[in-house]
């Protein structure tokens, strides 16, 4: 078998069976198909590699209404064939809305069959058709919204409703957009003069290690800035190394997490904190600020003095909701647990617990 980018098997699977099926068993059936649920296909980024688990001829259909689902799953199983384009399109193990290995055919095929608001709210915690508030923007990770906005829809038969579901999902209003980057400022105020302290003492490993912290939270503030929605590790980096202009942040960032002493590795660190300072100039979402560097206090080594990027951001906030929320920003910024961001009622409850007032049930 040859390797295929997995969108584009997945949208022959729909165009060349998936779809006749429907048409030949259920004529006049009103539905959507696509592939939005999650893996490196999503994001164009799937390689041979990839095809050893979770991989293979799969498709999402999506119907209007509940009662339409049984019969569309058993027209499904009745009739998918054993392979498409010699891959196997049934799967020995795994749930059926993800696929086991792709080496052995089994019980289960790569379609599932869902009801679009119940697949949204089970994906997300709300419907965006309905719109999303702030709370609903703030409680749902990166990670899914580039899933929902990225992937690709291959039909929409629901008068357009995946389609307007994900243009739902584009982007953030712009005064959550501030709070979210004023919050990802203030991650990088808390900890930028910690990497050259611990360097100053002999620690030159926990000196990377806060380096690395800084440089996860500056290429998500990037991505962010950039209109991108930053996704989970695997794909942090190679996402932010497509943005333009991101060579110099990539290239310091290298730096500071390179060989060599401090002194070696800051100016690395300096010119990317800079540049990500500038590129949050360039949204025009606050006045601009100077992104110098600058000493931290009387120590011998250089900050950006982040805080004042959160200051200017926090500052241009009007909608009341937001003004005199605490910068804690969304739920991935302060919350690293794949069990609880893969949850959205885990997330959506730390979410409101983050910002309830104290001594609140």
């Amino acid at each position: 078998m040859s390797f295929v980018p997995g969108l584009t098997l997945a949208r022959r699977f729909h165009d060349e069976v998936v779809g006749p099926l429907l048409a030949r068993r259920l004529p006049g059936l009103r539905y959507s198909a696509g592939l939005l649920d999650g893996g490196s296909e999503l994001l164009g980024l799937d390689t041979p590699r990839s095809t050893d688990h979770d991989w293979g001829p799969r498709t999402q259909v999506f119907v209007d209404s509940a009662h339409d689902v049984a019969p569309v799953r058993a027209a499904l199983d009745a009739d998918l064939p054993a392979r498409f384009l010699g891959w196997p399109t049934r799967y020995a193990g795994g749930p059926a809305v993800r696929l086991g290995t792709v080496h052995a055919d089994g019980d289960r095929h790569g379609v599932s069959v869902d009801e679009l608001g119940a697949w949204l709210r089970d994906r997300l915690g709300a419907d965006p058709r309905a719109g999303m508030s702030v709370a609903d923007w703030l409680a749902t990770p990166t990670q899914r919204l580039a899933e929902l906005t990225g992937g690709a829809v291959f039909h929409d038969g629901l008068d357009g409703a995946l389609t307007a579901a994900r243009a739902a999902l584009a982007w953030y209003p712009d005064d959550v957009w501030r709070h979210v980057l004023a919050s990802g400022w203030q991650r990088v105020a808390q900890a930028e003069h910690l990497a050259g302290r611990c360097a100053e003492v002999g620690d030159e490993l926990g000196s990377r290690v806060v380096a690395a912290g800084l440089a996860r939270d500056l290429m998500r503030l990037g991505l962010l800035l950039r209109r991108r929605w930053p996704p989970y590790a695997k794909w942090l980096g190679t996402v932010f190394a497509t943005l333009p202009g991101a060579a110099p942040v990539v290239d310091g960032l290298a730096a500071a997490l390179g060989p060599g002493e401090w002194a070696v590795r800051e100016p690395g660190l300096v010119r990317a904190l800079e540049t990500v300072a500038g590129w949050t100039n360039d949204v025009a979402l606050a006045p601009p600020v100077d992104p110098a560097a600058r000493p931290f206090h009387g120590r011998p080594f250089l900050v950006l003095d982040a805080g004042r990027f959160v200051e200017a951001l926090r500052a241009a906030i009007t909608d009341p909701r937001l003004r005199d929320r605490p910068p804690i920003g969304a739920v991935d910024q302060y919350v690293d647990s794949v069990d609880v961001l893969t949850h959205p009622d885990r997330a959506r409850r730390v979410a409101a617990a983050v910002v309830r007032p104290p001594g609140a049930a």
